[in-house]
């Protein structure tokens, strides 16, 4: 394994978000807090708690995991693109880098700008409601799975797309919609009939319980250990392909 090859296009993908902070850090972390003080306090007035914790509290572990899932898909998926659009990706394909050593250079620093705006999120959020961690190390495996999970997929949307409109398809009209009914601002089982029952077809819902049950405690009646299932079985599928389209070059090589 090149390690010095995939260390050096991990720091140049670091390097590549922090140039401009305020576009991929300062943004999405203002757009998640906004959601908690908007969202948190106009609701918390009528909701004061949900499953025996504070409303404010209990919405925390979603946008954590918005913020993380967002930012790790949107940073892999719109680096690999670019240098499909520019023509720079057969400097990568020519170099002494595997698909693996290439999967770990865009998945690593996908995973840290995920990870730092998750952490700022939480950070912020900690201001209003005060710090809770009921369960680390299922706080810190539902992170950096999730973090991993979301960077690997847009590694493939990368792989994938042939116009900037399909590699903002995704996260637009799959990832969106999937969070914002996964349960991050209510409770699943508190729906209506039918849709409490449509919502068990939403593997966000268990991704969301799962980290809520490592920050809070409750799940919601969800197994965490069904989240991290999930989570675990969809992170190995997604590098499986994507793994396999690196090495073949499908959509990469002129």
């Amino acid at each position: 394994m090149n390690t010095l090859g995939m260390k050096t296009l991990l720091a140049k993908e670091v390097r590549r978000f922090m140039r401009v902070p305020g576009q991929t850090v300062l943004s999405p972390l203002i757009s998640t807090s906004l959601y908690f003080l908007v969202f948190g306090y106009s609701l918390s007035g009528r909701v004061h708690e949900v499953e025996g914790v504070p409303y404010l509290s209990f919405i925390v572990p979603g946008l954590v995991f918005l913020g993380l899932a967002n930012n790790a898909f949107l940073n892999s998926s719109s680096s690999l693109f670019i240098t499909k659009i520019q023509g720079t990706v057969v400097d990568l394909l020519v170099a002494p880098l595997g698909p693996l050593e290439l999967l770990a250079g865009f998945i690593g620093g996908a995973m840290v700008r995920g990870l730092m705006v998750g952490g700022l999120t939480w950070a912020v959020a900690t201001f209003f409601t005060g710090f809770r961690l009921a369960h680390a190390p299922a706080t810190l495996f539902f992170l950096l799975l999730s973090s991993y999970t979301f960077s690997v997929l847009g590694v493939l949307a990368a792989v994938w797309a042939e116009k900037f409109e399909q590699v903002n398809f995704f996260p637009t009209f799959v990832m969106l919609p999937l969070t914002f009914l996964g349960g991050i601002f209510y409770s699943v089982r508190e729906l209506p009939s039918p849709w409490n029952h449509i919502s068990l077809f939403n593997p966000m819902v268990y991704m969301v319980e799962g980290l809520r049950y490592g920050m809070l405690g409750t799940g919601g009646g969800f197994s965490p250990l069904l989240g991290g299932g999930i989570l675990l079985a969809l992170a190995v599928l997604a590098t499986g392909v994507a793994w396999a389209a690196l090495q073949s070059g499908y959509k990469l090589k002129a």
